[in-house]
């Protein structure tokens, strides 16, 4: 899709040369075409964008003034994407522990239609590393749209929207419908993403790098452009700001907390995206617990609370040391550019090892290979053959069955000491007996083992079931991470390996839990703390808390670790919305595993009232019709008509307009057992024909005469010279009838 998205867009630009902005050399348009050097993907969104989706290119021109265009027949299929340019953009941000909220506001104008036609238009943006979107709102003249969450089973009366939802894991698209040529556009985009921990540090990228294109073709008046961030960390701690793409004043700063802003006049839009990084500094691991009462509007009246748990500046010396053993899917979907990236991602994981780690491979698919049936110590020579046993036994093909090798790994490792355990699945499919793995290791980590195998999952694709892969890693005190888009696999597989290799407090445990009356914790099995990021675990409770949380562990020495975690009230932490993704995600998985209706029920109440997507809500958009309500209601007196169908209409002016499933859904076993390569979908004309000229005997003229070159041509003569041109073909058409006239007509011949 995502190549089918950026051939749009190019379609579009070069589309976009019809448009005369203006004998004035100070209002010509931009330089449209990227350099020849960059790839199509460059054209995707790198910052929000609207799109003028353009069907009829006859209706491509400015609304402001109106030149003459060449004549074109047919239609662009598929649809050519015309960037639109922006008049105003703000950004606010809230970062509030592990997590920033992100608000977008912009003003974008249908610059490329006709005054008296209309298209629809659609809004693109990038999200960062783990994004959830969480809300659109589009204000035009009359109308008004914005997007809510349903129940699944109360949708059904919506109009079907087949232009929207992700173009890959980050890029969302939302088609706002049937917008007039000339008309602004003031959208409100809110999306959430996970800060990314590096080092100490907490690092926030926000996509917002704009191509010249969005620029207001026109003299080079001043744009208003606002930046406005807020940094709540832990309470009371030190926050100092290490690095800022913008210039940024700092307008406050608390013990905990900071807020900075920019604001000013501006020629043109940013060029580099928008990023922010802090820390907390703090030499050993520490943390806090936060509580917050339930609202009277939760449907959930127990209070909240959320523990987050910071590994510090630890040395990557203190860091346990590993028995691992790499469970790679070589199936047939695997095959191409997939496997041979997660080659690259586990040579690199193996020379990553320290001497003294230990590991195995086990390559399976419909079987399973070994590379070593005991664990070897990761020295120079064992790492290099285990590369050249890669090179040689990583070949795609057969199906898939996890159960095998992941029993067989877990049994290498039951007799593992002085060390962590881990088991590092990586697959791409769903394979029928994902339940009954799941019980399997389940009897596995209840053992009474010091350290049982920790489990550390990573999915690619959207075929594999997610929330399987979750839920293992979750009954193994592990990790999950995902690569949807096959080409992240090398780098979020990397970033994974990393958060298992640098262990730094195991067997986690909090003491508040058994004082409580009644409490609900995410996860259910508290994940080892590691040097990659902070740890948060929160939940529900009734009962009194103390005023003192006691958290403990087993430190890479394997001595006892303790610390004590004041009690504090969130006070400009929402707690709700901070935690309410993890949870979703939780709960999901479990109600994937007992196939619990309450769960999902549960699930769907707390997407509901979070805004934050789930597998049981779905998103649609509601088009208020300003002008439809005012009408309404001042017929109110009025007898009343016959009601519109539910599917067109709702009361006063609003209908509802249904988006795509949103969910990364359950696995396809299907697609599994065919060995259909992730991301692999029926793929539209690579050079699909933008205009489709008329058929008979004129087709092959029709197709070099309204050809893009033909076009281009066009768009760069003036008017006298398009009307010298026009005059001299009616001149050799006029001629062409007189000869046809006298060698038919008057020739004197009789016969």
């Amino acid at each position: 899709m995502a190549e089918d998205f950026a051939k749009a867009v190019e379609d579009g630009i070069k589309l976009s040369k019809r448009i005369y902005f203006g004998k004035d050399r100070a209002v010509a348009p931009p330089n449209l075409m990227p350099p020849m050097a960059k790839s199509s993907r460059d054209l995707l969104p790198s910052a929000p964008m609207v799109y003028a989706v353009i069907n009829d290119p006859g209706i491509v021109d400015n609304p402001d003034i109106p030149s003459y265009q060449p004549h074109v027949h047919g239609r662009c299929d598929p649809p050519a994407l015309i960037p639109l340019q922006m008049s105003a953009i703000a950004v606010e941000i809230d970062c509030h522990l592990d997590t920033a909220f992100v608000t977008v506001s912009g003003v974008w104008r249908v610059h490329c239609v006709k005054g008296s036609r209309s298209c629809d238009c659609r809004l693109a943006f990038s999200m960062g590393p783990s994004g959830s979107i969480l809300g659109v709102d589009v204000d035009v003249p009359r109308k008004s749209y914005s997007t809510q969450l349903l129940l699944m089973d109360d949708n059904e009366s919506g109009t079907s929207l087949q232009s929207g939802g992700f173009v890959n894991s980050n890029i969302f698209t939302l088609t706002i419908p049937q917008i007039d040529g000339g008309t602004n556009l003031s959208i409100k985009i809110t999306w959430s993403q996970k800060l990314v921990y590096t080092e100490g540090e907490y690092c926030l990228n926000v996509p917002y790098t704009f191509p010249d294109f969005v620029n207001p073709a026109g003299k080079r008046l001043a744009k208003k452009e606002k930046i406005q961030v807020n940094v709540n960390a832990l309470p009371g701690s030190e926050i100092l700001c290490r690095a800022m793409s913008h210039q940024l004043k700092e307008m406050k700063r608390h013990a905990g907390s900071m807020g900075f802003l920019h604001e000013a006049e501006v020629l043109s839009w940013s060029k580099t995206d928008f990023r922010f990084s802090y820390a907390v500094p703090t030499s050993h691991i520490n943390g806090t617990v936060l509580v917050e009462a339930a609202s009277m509007h939760d449907f959930d009246q127990r209070d909240m609370f959320y523990i987050y748990l910071s590994p510090g500046d630890i040395k990557r010396d203190k860091v346990f040391r590993k028995d691992i053993i790499f469970v790679i899917d070589i199936s047939g979907s695997m095959q191409g550019k997939l496997i041979e990236d997660t080659k690259s991602a586990l040579s690199a994981a193996l020379y990553n090892l320290n001497p003294d780690d230990s590991f195995s491979i086990i390559a399976f698919n419909s079987e399973s290979c070994l590379f070593s049936k005991k664990m070897e110590l990761a020295s120079k020579e064992t790492v290099e053959r285990a590369i050249e046993w890669i090179n040689v036994n990583f070949v795609a093909g057969g199906g898939t069955n996890i159960s095998h090798p992941l029993n067989t790994a877990i049994e290498m490792l039951s007799s593992a000491q002085s060390s962590v355990p881990i088991v590092f699945l990586v697959t791409d499919g769903t394979v029928d007996d994902e339940r009954q793995i799941c019980s399997m290791v389940k009897n596995h980590m209840t053992n009474g083992e010091s350290l049982c195998p920790r489990i550390y999952t990573f999915g690619i694709g959207s075929f594999c079931n997610h929330y399987f892969l979750r839920m293992l890693a979750m009954i193994g005190r592990g990790h999950y991470d995902a690569a949807l888009d096959v080409d992240l696999v090398e780098p979020r597989m990397l970033a994974l390996f990393d958060k298992a290799s640098s262990l730094v407090l195991a067997n986690i445990t909090v003491d508040i839990f058994d004082d409580l009356d009644e409490f609900e914790v995410h996860p259910s099995h508290i994940p080892d703390l590691s040097a990659g990021g902070p740890l948060t675990i929160s939940g529900r409770y009734k009962g009194s808390f103390p005023e003192c949380v006691k958290v403990k562990g087993i430190l890479a020495d394997f001595s006892n670790f303790a610390v004590d975690m004041k009690i504090e009230t969130a006070k400009d932490i929402p707690l709700q919305r901070v935690s309410a993704r993890d949870q979703i995600e939780h709960l999901t998985a479990q109600a994937w595993l007992s196939e619990n209706k309450q769960i999902e029920q549960k699930v769907a109440k707390l997407s509901l009232q979070s805004g934050f997507l789930s597998e049981y809500t779905r998103m649609v958009i509601l088009e208020n019709d300003h002008l439809k309500k005012v009408k309404e209601s001042a017929g109110k007196k009025e007898a009343p008509k016959k009601s519109q169908p539910q599917n067109e209409e709702n009361v006063q002016g609003q209908r509802m307009i249904l988006l795509p499933p949103l969910g990364i859904g359950f696995g396809n076993l299907k697609a599994t057992v065919e060995n259909t390569p992730p991301g692999d979908v029926t793929k539209l004309p690579e050079v699909p024909e933008i205009f489709k000229a008329a058929s008979n005997c004129c087709s092959t003229m029709c197709s070099y005469c309204c050809c893009m070159c033909c076009i281009d041509f066009c768009s760069r003569i003036n008017n006298q010279c398009a009307t010298a041109l026009t005059q001299l073909c009616i001149g050799l058409g006029c001629f062409g009838c007189i000869t046809c006239c006298s060698e038919i007509c008057c020739s004197g011949n009789d016969g």
